[in-house]
């Protein structure tokens, strides 16, 4: 069963390179349109994975489908050995899809959905190394999420909700896999490691006048240890050749705890303004990344134990969203999303470039028919530049790592 539902998720857990971190500013194209501001609008099957109360508005039932295409225009990687290199890996496609019914006689509505949750990665062919070699350095890192959950409404001003989620993670890493100078340095290459853990989220909107919404989101912490992967050690320099160790763990990396408030206020008929500030506890959930190896089909060679710090800092992401209904057929979107970089400077590593501050938004929506929706906009990732010294990576000093990016988000909706 667990094969099943990690095969399923895997459709899912495509690459991404996130924005808040390494989460996605927003789930589901509304969502994402506001810029993550949708604590408190949370209004179809994506408040699976922003609020679960914000299933409560849903009065009949929602059947949505997105999916977003990522168009990298400036991940790039220098170091002090001639390199001046952008990623090969310009453009990623992610996707989800969410069902929710309101229950009948009852004040609640359930849904269940299956979501890209983020991830990061980069693929640097062809660097120039310290040993005078030219080599790949690349790492990929993508998080999927099945989930469930209720939202219920209390009376006529408060709803609840909650949501359960099984959580898949894959990662695959090269450092330089070609190259062995021994005794300085040993290529490694890993592939094949995952994870399945639960996780769950817990909100509330309060309707406090016919125009204010207030709410609020809870989100526990998933932890994320990887297994069953191998590791290909090239120990050819030696005379050894490329030893495979069978046993592969990889620890310390954890989606993590967040707590959301925000307010949504309908100006008129037409204008709704939406607010959130969400707190991010990345201090717990990135603190080091631990390498694990055994079983080498060498004996000669011992087990590997490697760990390297990553000591992220805590992040508090302000959203500023609106909604402005043209006219009966037509709304536009447009959002702001800032949270600066959490990864510190001298801990950065150019295939985990989540270090984007600011996040700009702009879409529509128009009504095809009484059942059908449709929404299509964009997302504007600032460039964002890094100059740092990682005593963990083979560049030595001063590397410096840039990061722009283009999204397109669409997304088809059935309301019946």
């Amino acid at each position: 069963m667990k094969k099943i539902i990690a095969c399923l998720l895997g459709l899912f857990a495509t690459t991404s390179h996130a924005t808040n971190g390494i989460n996605l500013i927003g789930f589901g194209a509304e969502s994402t349109l506001m810029a993550g501001a949708d604590v408190a609008v949370a209004r179809d099957s994506s408040a699976l994975n922003t609020n679960p109360a914000g299933l409560a508005q849903i009065d009949n039932k929602h059947f949505d489908v997105y999916g977003s295409l990522l168009r990298i225009t400036d991940l790039s990687h220098k170091d002090q050995f001639g390199n001046d290199r952008h990623a090969s890996n310009r453009y990623t496609g992610l996707g989800g899809m969410g069902y929710a019914q309101k229950l009948q006689n009852t004040p609640c509505t359930a849904g269940l959905g299956l979501f890209a949750q983020g991830g990061s990665g980069g693929v640097f062919e062809n660097l120039n190394t310290a040993f005078g070699t030219r080599d790949e350095y690349s790492g990929l890192f993508a998080v999927a999420k099945v989930t469930t959950g209720l939202g219920c409404k209390v009376n006529d001003k408060w709803s609840v909700g909650g949501s359960f989620g099984l959580v898949y993670a894959q990662a695959e890493q090269k450092i330089f896999p070609n190259t062995s100078v021994p005794p300085d340095f040993a290529g490694i290459s890993i592939k094949g490691a995952d994870s399945l853990r639960t996780s769950f989220k817990l909100g509330i909107q309060y309707q406090a006048t016919p125009q204010l919404t207030l709410a609020a989101a809870y989100t526990g912490k998933t932890e994320l240890p990887l297994s069953g992967g191998q590791l290909k050690l090239n120990m050819t320099g030696a005379g050894l050749g490329v030893v495979k160790y069978r046993d592969v763990k990889l620890n310390g990396l954890a989606l993590p705890e967040e707590i959301a408030v925000g307010a949504a206020y309908q100006m008129n008929e037409r204008l709704l303004l939406s607010l959130k500030i969400n707190w991010i506890n990345w201090s717990d959930a990135m603190r080091s990344n631990v390498l694990i190896a055994r079983k080498p089909d060498n004996a000669a060679l011992p087990d590997i134990l490697n760990t390297a710090a990553m000591d992220w800092n805590n992040q508090l992401v302000y959203a500023l969203g609106m909604a402005y209904r043209y006219n009966d057929k037509l709304t536009w979107y447009a959002g702001y999303n800032y949270g600066k970089n959490p990864i510190p400077k001298n801990n950065s590593n150019p295939v985990v470039a989540g270090i984007f501050d600011h996040h700009l938004t702009f879409g529509g929506s128009y009504q095809l028919s009484s059942e059908w929706l449709m929404f299509a906009g964009i997302e504007y990732d600032f460039r964002k530049k890094v100059n740092y010294s990682n005593s963990d990576l083979p560049f030595a000093d001063n590397a410096q790592l840039r990061n722009e990016a283009v999204w397109l988000h669409v997304m088809l909706s059935r309301r019946w």
